[in-house]
């Protein structure tokens, strides 16, 4: 077997490279498997946090209009914006 002086054949310089491969390959599978469980697990989760979003978004936006910071016109538009949306 040939070795090219960087210790591939089967020594310390084998596992040295291995090791930090192998947690890279698994902490990706561990990454991915979370992604996929938060995005499509079909909790409801996604729903709820868009529907709390859109809520915080009104309460802002009545803040603002309460405060003269927006007209009457610019707080509809994006009231209805945040409904449609």
């Amino acid at each position: 077997m040939m070795n090219w002086g960087y210790g591939w054949g089967g020594g310390w310089g084998a596992w040295l490279m291995m090791f930090p491969l192998m947690l890279l390959v698994w902490g990706a599978v561990a990454w991915v498997l979370v992604v996929a469980i938060r995005n499509f697990g079909g909790t409801g989760h996604a729903s709820t946090s868009n529907a709390h979003a859109r809520a915080d978004a009104m309460q802002i936006l009545d803040e603002r209009f309460a405060r003269g910071e927006i007209d009457a016109q610019e707080y509809r538009e994006r009231r209805d914006a945040l409904r449609s949306g």
